[in-house]
C-alpha cells in the first residue's frame, strides 16, 4: 500500500515522501514551496493561507501516491527522478 500523507504533516515531510508532489502542489496554487518557512508549515496551515480546502489537497496528493504505486511505469524512478519517457 502506498504511503499516505495527512494534512497535519509539514510541507517538508510531505516532500520527503515524494519530491514529485511539489509540481502537484504548485499546480494547485501553492507556489511557496521553496520558501524556508513553508517547510515547517503543515499542509492544513499552507492550504488555509492559500484559501484552499486542506481535505481536497490531502486527497489529491494521496490519489497521486496511490496512482503512482499502481502505475509505476508512469511514476518516478526509485531515486525520485522522473521516469524516462
Amino acid at each position: 500500500m502506498a504511503q499516505h500523507i495527512t494534512k497535519d504533516m509539514t510541507i517538508g515531510d510531505i516532500l520527503r515522501v515524494d519530491i514529485n508532489i511539489a509540481p502537484l502542489l504548485m499546480s494547485m496554487g501553492m507556489h511557496c514551496l521553496g520558501c524556508p518557512a513553508s517547510q515547517g508549515e503543515s499542509l492544513d496551515e499552507a492550504a488555509m493561507v492559500h484559501g484552499m480546502d486542506s481535505d481536497i489537497v490531502e486527497k489529491a496528493v494521496n490519489d497521486y501516491l496511490d496512482y503512482k504505486e499502481t502505475h509505476p511505469e508512469n511514476g518516478a524512478a526509485e531515486d525520485g527522478a522522473p521516469a524516462a519517457e
